[in-house]
């Protein structure tokens, strides 16, 4: 069997894969976002986000997405999730304010669904 066989994932609709594609694709913002573990970092960045974008590399889908704080946005730019929250952290963005643009919701859509699944 060839990998092809089994690459079956790409064609889930609305839906982005992070695999090895996507990986290098997200460098340079996976790279940034990893750089928010240190305060200084986080400083840095808020102090003058467009210069902080190009320290990194980012290309123009990344800067505009991080512009916008979209993280599905992020992901279809090639983000990782683990390493978006840390960008997401910097703006007070719960978990919930994460799932919730990911799923097209209100955060207060996004919790109530949480708390409907619960329920069952």
């Amino acid at each position: 069997m060839e990998f092809s066989e089994f690459d079956h994932h790409a064609d889930i609709p609305g839906t982005t894969i992070f695999d090895g594609k996507q990986a290098m694709k997200g460098y340079a913002l996976n790279k940034m976002c990893y750089s928010f573990n240190g305060q200084a970092a986080r400083d840095e960045y808020l102090a003058d986000p467009e210069a902080y974008y190009e320290k990194f590399g980012l290309n123009e889908q990344q800067k505009q997405a991080c512009r916008d704080k979209n993280v599905l946005a992020m992901i279809e730019a090639g983000g990782n999730i683990y390493y978006l929250a840390k960008f997401a952290g910097i703006f007070k963005l719960s978990v919930q304010d994460v799932g919730a643009q990911q799923t097209g919701m209100t955060t207060e859509e996004f919790k109530q669904k949480l708390l409907d699944a619960g329920k069952r």
